[in-house]
């Protein structure tokens, strides 16, 4: 199993549970992202930069992902690939990403999606707060344990 993170968007603070996670469990765990990532030194973790442009980091992901594959990401179009795939993913708020829920997220991004088309003003998520954190963190744990 490895843990793919689409990086480029991925709040620090989520990183920085994801490091701690891979050393621990010693799970390998690449984040990918067109740019050029500092990550801590460790035989678990590497950073893998593509190039910019539309996507392409979620390609990469989607390229090198293998069934059981965990992968990190706010994309719902990716989530929904990887799930498809018969990898996991969860986003950085910690929702499990499943064959069950994922047409559902891809439904209301589509609308969404549509309502912003017209010019109607969405607005963004909410910041990632302690609550997020806490379960973003506690379903990592969840996911991991059952590796053992």
């Amino acid at each position: 199993m490895h843990i793919w993170v689409d990086a480029d968007a991925c709040p620090l603070v989520i990183k920085e549970i994801l490091y701690r996670a891979a050393e621990r469990a010693q799970v390998h765990m690449t984040l990918v992202a067109n740019r050029l990532l500092g990550t801590p030194r460790s035989p678990w973790i590497k950073a893998l930069q593509v190039a910019r442009g539309f996507d392409v980091a979620d390609n990469e992901i989607a390229k090198r992902l293998a069934p059981g594959d965990l992968v990190i990401t706010a994309d719902i179009p990716l989530a929904a690939d990887v799930v498809a795939r018969g990898g996991h993913a969860i986003n950085p708020r910690g929702e499990l990403y499943t064959p069950e829920n994922i047409r559902e997220r891809l439904a209301a991004r589509d609308f969404m999606e549509k309502l912003r088309e017209t010019g109607v003003q969405t607005g963004g998520p909410a910041p990632l707060d302690n609550a997020d954190r806490k379960r973003f963190a506690d379903q990592l744990d969840r996911f991991l344990a059952k590796l053992k």
